[in-house]
């Protein structure tokens, strides 16, 4: 998957983190648009399986609970409840056996691959590091949110920074795993297999 594509099925998280910030007001915003980027890139096909389901039942819920409830406790643990949403989802496709980073690799590869089980195992790798990011960034909202252990901008950048670096694993990880057979079938004197 590339990066864009990468960045793009992420957007409405993205959106909210940017908007939804300092008011009431800001928050409902961003949550609306949230939800309306999850539903056009849902009917485009960038957003798929329990991604696309978390951020639209997330967003959907969140707005009921500050547009019409205003409820405080939702708006304080905003941060927890919305990491917490994704890393449920990421590691409840890997309980289930069907890692969500497959909805998207499947889009990249060819069909006859799609029960290899080098592909599968891959895939596992990938949500893992994905569910990994999306439970530190619970757990560092979560001690931000109480600012038990130093400045919250710290945990944030930590956040951050484990985000990009699922990136730009999901990016490296499946290159090296190519070069790696490639180099293996050369050493073996056969064509290498996909």
């Amino acid at each position: 998957m590339s990066f864009l594509k990468l960045l793009l099925s992420f957007s409405p998280w993205i959106a909210f983190l940017a908007i939804a910030h300092d008011t009431m007001l800001r928050v409902k915003i961003g949550l609306v648009v949230a939800l309306a980027l999850s539903i056009v890139l849902g009917l485009a096909r960038i957003n798929r399986g329990i991604i696309l389901w978390v951020g639209l039942t997330f967003f959907a819920l969140a707005f009921v609970a500050l547009a019409i409830f205003e409820n405080l406790w939702v708006l304080r643990h905003m941060g927890v409840l919305a990491n917490g949403a994704l890393a449920v989802g990421a590691w409840l496709t890997l309980l289930l056996g069907k890692p969500f980073t497959l909805d998207y690799a499947k889009a990249h590869v060819d069909r006859a691959l799609w029960t290899d089980p080098r592909f599968i195992r891959s895939n596992r790798v990938i949500t893992a590091v994905w569910a990994t990011a999306f439970t530190a960034n619970s757990a560092f909202a979560y001690v931000k949110m109480h600012e038990a252990a130093g400045p919250g901008l710290v945990w944030q950048l930590a956040g951050y920074g484990f985000l990009v670096g699922a990136a730009v694993f999901t990016n490296w990880y499946p290159a090296y795993l190519r070069r790696t057979r490639i180099a293996a079938a050369q050493e073996e004197g056969g064509p290498p297999s996909r």
